[in-house]
């Protein structure tokens, strides 16, 4: 009799063991498409499966920014979405297929596990995008106001754009609020940023707030029997430089810190404006260094070999033409027909960057090394310009 207990608490253990799994997975629709090539339907078919589920892990992760975007060649990436979704798609059923003028279009019904799909979307996270989302608390007409879009944030995201960065700003997503950034400040979460960092594929973020005082009112008394003639209104910004470690994928903090300025004018509102301008020219020259230095840190020396490459003539153009893709930062010439790359991003951008030219053809791919064959160049005008 006494075993009985053991064996309900047993079964008891395993049911909620299996329930707490299935509750770990997600299902959803998701759709995908690929070119019938040579009549060969069921190679098609494949593909868009594989899209579609790749579209699913997307959704489950919450991104707001498609891999596709980043990465215009899908065949380079078909690596990657048949090794991730492997594991991460659970199960999946076809709910719909069609074929139009040669194109397949597929739906399925796919079951993925939430955890991986962050983590493998992630994988495809770029160093050079920059997520920024610093909200301001700002004097209004009725009142005190948040203002997620200010004159600080647009100043920073004008400057870092100039500089080369892609940059998401995560006010005009509605991704979070003013509380929810105030409270991961405060906190010291990073649970707020890693989601964040996930949506929108970035590996780096500037997260911070500005509040203000009034320093001295309009009419107060400063001494001496003279009065105050303007608003002096301080505002203060408190932030941080965040960044994902991709070997770990744990979060770390690059840079924290305050700044603060003063603002003079008749309203109070202008005297904010007016320190929130200065704040931002006072701010943005560091750190447009600190994100330089940590660009610089992640960049890599990817080995590129191309064979076919036999003589001076075609070293030098292949060269200029690496030299012209985005975020490539230098090339120096190893052996003929080796080049080693200085590149920031995932090598995965790179090998399809060298094959939108059009002039090489991929033999394989690692992330610190590609293998590249030399097509005979077509007739073009030498006019080799950036992507």
């Amino acid at each position: 009799m006494k075993m009985i207990p053991f064996f309900l608490c047993l079964t008891l253990l395993i049911g909620f063991s299996f329930s707490q799994a299935i509750a770990q997975i997600k299902c959803v629709d998701a759709s995908g498409e690929a070119m019938v090539m040579a009549g060969d339907r069921a190679q098609a078919r494949l593909e868009a499966v594989a899209r579609a589920k790749w579209s699913a892990v997307e959704q489950i992760a919450g991104t707001e920014v498609k891999a596709a975007s980043f990465v215009r060649n899908f065949q380079l990436v078909e690596d990657v979405v048949k090794t991730k979704t492997g594991g991460l798609v659970k199960r999946y059923k076809i709910i719909d297929e069609r074929l139009t003028d040669d194109l397949m279009e597929v739906r399925i019904n796919a079951c993925v596990e939430p955890a991986g799909a962050r983590e493998a979307v992630s994988e495809l996270a770029l160093n050079n995008s920059i997520a920024l989302f610093i909200p301001a608390r700002k004097p209004g007409r009725s009142g005190d106001e948040y203002e997620e879009t200010n004159i600080l944030s647009e100043t920073l995201l004008g400057n870092l754009i100039e500089q080369g960065y892609t940059v998401v700003d995560v006010a005009g997503t509605k991704a979070a609020d003013a509380a929810d950034i105030e409270r991961a400040v405060r906190s010291g979460s990073t649970l707020t940023v890693r989601s964040m960092m996930t949506r929108f594929l970035s590996n780096l973020m500037i997260i911070g707030k500005v509040d203000y005082t009034i320093s001295t009112g309009k009419g107060e008394s400063i001494g001496y029997g003279l009065t105050m003639p303007f608003n002096a209104v301080t505002v203060r910004l408190t932030y941080r430089l965040i960044a994902r470690n991709q070997q770990t994928g744990k979060i770390e903090i690059l840079f924290a810190g305050a700044e603060q300025a003063k603002g003079l004018a008749n309203s109070v509102e202008d005297a904010a404006a007016l320190a929130m301008k200065d704040l931002a020219d006072l701010l943005t020259p560091s750190l447009l260094d600190k994100v330089g230095l940590y660009i610089e840190g992640k960049t890599r020396k990817v080995t590129v070999t191309i064979h076919g490459v036999t003589d001076i003539a075609s070293v030098l153009e292949i060269k200029s033409i690496l030299q012209s893709i985005v975020w490539v930062s230098s090339v120096e010439e190893k052996d003929m027909g080796t080049f080693i790359v200085s590149y920031p991003e995932n090598t995965l951008y790179l090998a399809n960057s060298i094959e939108q030219k059009g002039l090489f053809r991929m033999t394989r791919f690692s992330p610190y090394g590609l293998t590249l064959d030399f097509l005979a160049p077509p007739e073009r005008d030498g006019d080799i310009r950036k992507e």
